[in-house]
C-alpha cells in the first residue's frame, strides 16, 4: 500500500505558505512605517498648535505612499493651515 501524500504536506506547499507568511509580514511592516510617518505629520502639526480637522487626520491616517507622507511631513514644518499639507505650492 502506498502512501497517500497530502498536498499541504508536500515541500512546495510549505515552500508556498511560507513565502506567503513573508510577504505579509514585509506589507505589514510597510504599513508600520506608513502609520508612523503619518503619525509624525499630525504630531508635528499639534506641536506647532495647528489644528487639525478630522477630515484632515483622516487623510493622513489613510495613506499608504511613503513618498506622499514624506512630502506631507517636510510641508508639516511650515505651513499655517493643516489643509496647506495637500496643496503643492505649500
Amino acid at each position: 500500500m502506498t502512501a497517500i501524500q497530502y498536498f499541504w504536506r508536500h515541500p512546495l506547499a510549505e515552500q508556498v505558505r511560507e513565502e506567503g507568511r513573508e510577504e505579509g509580514r514585509e506589507e505589514g511592516r510597510e504599513e508600520g512605517r506608513a502609520l508612523e510617518r503619518a503619525e509624525s505629520v499630525l504630531r508635528t502639526l499639534q506641536w506647532r498648535g495647528i489644528d487639525v480637522p478630522d477630515v484632515v487626520r483622516k487623510r493622513v491616517l489613510a495613506s499608504s505612499d511613503m513618498d506622499e507622507l514624506g512630502c506631507w511631513l517636510d510641508r508639516s514644518y511650515r505651513v499655517a493651515d493643516a489643509a496647506e499639507l495637500f496643496v503643492a505650492d505649500a
